[in-house]
């Protein structure tokens, strides 16, 4: 179902804990959101400055059918399989194997990261518990600042750390720990700092945390902005925001919790725009998308900046710009959303959203698609929808659209086999004129209310064009991608990750395992 009736006893509770079971009932206000996430388990072996090259196979398969296995991914082997193997049989002669070793990098692009490993001054958790426990990933957020240097966002114990790195990936100095922050939800940086959304302590009837933006400026905190407060009737207990910038103002994106008002008690999303000078400005709403169930913000030069939200009163994915409610939204794609899970998700519920050079925008998603989807009869204001999955796994899916405004055309899927559970799906530009789509995929995938658990196979890279249309096979890495990905000048992808094997094997229970170090990963096209 798509609306979710919020009780008292409920509403005192994180969203991340009441998240966990499927809700149902009519609202005729708005819907609750909680959020939370995934992950994996195994140990750290990186040294501090050393490069590497990550460990790769090419499929021919849509699917998670050839891969690498886990054991081979942990050692970082190179290995190919599929039709286009690199590696030539006792039969075959050494030209022939070169040819066929060419056309295999021709298909599929180089395609292949090397990464630094950096140490880490406190241990970063990086998993968390989503809905019905599912294991995701910590976020991490990598950013570039105009001169090519490199900020790293990560939540520790003692509060979110801001790691420097210099252009090649390496620690150029001691963090920044922003003391008293409790998410990292998004990061921009700048030349001589960076500015941070962020959760804070804050004094309200649900004794819960602020949204904020922080910004540091030369090793000092400028200023600390609160979004959420008494006067606005609002909490943030769980922000699964976007922090954005365009040169003169910053975008932040995120989840927020009526504490009054119409609102009380329910959950909603914000979009507020800050000055350079930590001035709120005007623009943006202050309650969006009903229980929101995925965020993705992109900043323009001039205009309200182009978003997106899944919502699960609407059920699905919606083109949100420059609207609060959108009731009028156009539809990305029909999802079947409950209070604390959609059926299409974005990973850690925010998205990625590439604008091309003609204005085109695409994004990218894990989906369960649509069997059917009508208008839930038990919702009294008429904006409920009930959605029926097409599929129990949830398979890849591209998106795109004419303009920030407009709604795209039919979904294309890049996944296809029943069995096997995709998530973790991001989307980045590769060149010029070319995606790189990334996911992870689980086979002989076993689902229950939405959710599913399976044996973990690799982490696939896919070149498509922007009609949609795969540029080679996939190939298999033993790089994740657990996190926001910066784009350099030059165009090379960059992002931090945890030096870990995933395991999708069982839901998260307990306290997350932990690492003292991160691997950033770099992707040249």
């Amino acid at each position: 179902m798509t609306n979710a009736r919020r009780t008292t006893a409920h509403r005192r509770r994180s969203p991340r804990r009441i998240a966990r079971k499927p809700l149902a009932g009519s609202l005729a206000v708005a819907a609750l959101l909680g959020g939370a996430w995934y992950a994996t388990a195994a140990t750290d072996n990186g040294d501090s400055g050393t490069s590497t090259s990550a460990g790769t196979s090419t499929s021919a398969s849509s699917s998670a059918g050839a891969s690498a296995s886990p054991e081979a991914a942990a050692q970082g082997s190179t290995s190919t399989t599929g039709t286009a193997t690199a590696s030539a049989s006792a039969k075959t002669s050494p030209k022939a194997a070169a040819q066929t070793a060419t056309a295999a990098k021709v298909a599929t692009g180089t395609l292949t990261p090397t990464s630094t490993t950096v140490p880490l001054a406190a241990k970063f958790p990086y998993l968390t518990a989503g809905y019905n426990n599912t294991r995701e990933w910590t976020r991490t957020t990598t950013a570039v600042a105009p001169d090519g240097t490199l900020h790293v966002a990560w939540p520790a114990a003692d509060g979110v750390h801001v790691t420097p790195l210099n252009a090649a990936g390496l620690r150029s100095g001691a963090d920044t720990v922003v003391k008293g922050a409790r998410e990292v939800g998004g990061l921009v940086a700048h030349n001589d700092g960076f500015a941070l959304l962020t959760r804070v302590a804050d004094t309200n009837k649900w004794k819960e945390t602020a949204a904020a933006i922080v910004r540091y400026t030369n090793g000092r905190q400028t200023f600390r902005t609160k979004l959420t407060g008494t006067a606005s009737n609002d909490t943030s207990p769980g922000l699964d925001g976007q922090l954005t910038w365009n040169g003169t103002k910053y975008g932040a994106y995120f989840v927020v919790h009526g504490a009054g008002g119409f609102a009380d008690g329910h959950f909603g999303d914000k979009l507020t725009y800050v000055s350079a000078k930590g001035a709120k400005l005007s623009g943006g709403w202050s309650w969006g998308c009903s229980h929101n169930e995925g965020i993705a913000l992109h900043a323009e030069t001039s205009g309200a900046f182009t978003s997106l939200c899944f919502d699960d009163w609407r059920s699905g994915l919606f083109v949100s710009t420059g609207i609060g409610a959108p009731d009028v939204a156009p539809v990305v794609q029909r999802e079947q959303c409950w209070a604390g899970y959609c059926g299409g998700t974005f990973p850690s519920r925010t998205g990625d959203l590439v604008k091309s050079a003609t204005g085109r925008y695409a994004t990218a998603f894990a989906s369960r698609g649509a069997a059917s989807a009508k208008k839930n009869s038990a919702d009294s204001s008429g904006r409920g929808w009930t959605v029926t999955p097409k599929t129990s796994t949830h398979q890849v899916a591209v998106a795109f659209m004419a303009n920030r405004n407009s709604g795209p055309g039919k979904a294309i899927y890049l996944t296809s086999a029943a069995a096997t559970e995709n998530v973790n799906v991001h989307i980045a530009p590769y060149g010029k004129d070319r995606l790189l789509v990334s996911w992870e995929s689980l086979k002989g995938a076993k689902c229950n209310a939405g959710t599913c658990t399976g044996t973990f196979t690799g982490t696939h890279l896919r070149l498509i064009d922007w009609n949609g249309k795969v540029q080679g096979a996939d190939k298999v890495v033993t790089a994740r991608i657990s996190g926001d990905i910066a784009v350099l000048r030059n165009g090379t992808l960059t992002w931090a990750y945890a030096p870990v094997t995933p395991t999708y094997a069982t839901p998260l229970n307990g306290a997350s395992p932990t690492t003292t170090s991160l691997r950033i990963a770099r992707l040249t096209p």
